[in-house]
């Protein structure tokens, strides 16, 4: 697999500190910096991102425009902490150790197990992540770390390929973006407590390589 650098833009001034309380209106919940983040992504998610203003996420926050202002510097500081969290949680699996020992099969299924779970706990910040068009300098940092984790999935298939694990005469290229494919589609259509995420976990894992694995040769029967 090659190297994969966990690099992030550096903070800048303005941007959300982690756990800054955020002040509320009379009746309204507190929110914190991670709990805001999740309603910017539900609100960039639902609008888009260039759509959406910050009277529109202080209206789903129940928050003064204000008090958004105090604390971060505007929306593309709330996008980059959502995107954040989707890729921590994404490239956090390529550090498990199961991912980077055994048999290229072992730890290519692990990832693709594993990325079903972070999908399901992390689904509106990885729905914006696979959603993003590259309009803004933060959009187009998140899609150059997504081609990164891309391109160590990739990786696992060719290894897998040429250890004779995988069926022969595929295409490692098409068979890493067909995999991308299967779990990524998740989030047009998985809402939380339709399937239970284990369940989730391994049809995707049957869907995604029951055509793919090397079949053992067949016994040959012998003549009655």
């Amino acid at each position: 697999m090659p190297s994969v650098t966990n690099a992030r833009p550096p903070a800048r001034e303005g941007d959300p500190p982690t756990g800054t309380p955020l002040g509320t209106r009379r009746g309204r919940p507190a929110y914190d910096t991670s709990s805001l983040v999740e309603v910017a992504a539900r609100v960039f998610n639902e609008r888009g991102y260039d759509a959406t203003s910050m009277e529109d996420l202080s209206a789903a926050a129940g928050i003064t425009k204000s008090s958004f202002y105090h604390h971060v510097r505007g929306k593309e500081a709330l996008l980059r902490a959502a995107l954040e969290r989707a890729l921590d949680g994404l490239f956090g699996i390529l550090d498990e150790p199961a991912a980077t020992t055994g048999s290229p099969l072992a730890r290519l299924r692990h990832i693709v197990r594993r990325q079903v779970e972070v999908l399901v706990a992390e689904l509106p910040h990885v729905t914006l992540l696979l959603r993003l068009r590259g309009n803004t300098e933060t959009e187009r940092w998140a899609l150059g770390r997504r081609r990164e984790f891309d391109a160590a999935i990739a990786a696992l298939v060719r290894d897998a390929s040429a250890a004779g694990e995988l069926r022969a005469g595929l295409d490692p290229a098409v068979d890493a973006r067909l995999l991308s494919g299967i779990v990524n589609s998740l989030v047009e259509w998985y809402r939380p407590g339709r399937v239970p995420v284990e369940d989730l976990v391994a049809e995707v894992d049957r869907m995604a390589f029951e055509g793919l694995l090397a079949q053992a040769p067949a016994t040959r029967r012998r003549p009655f």
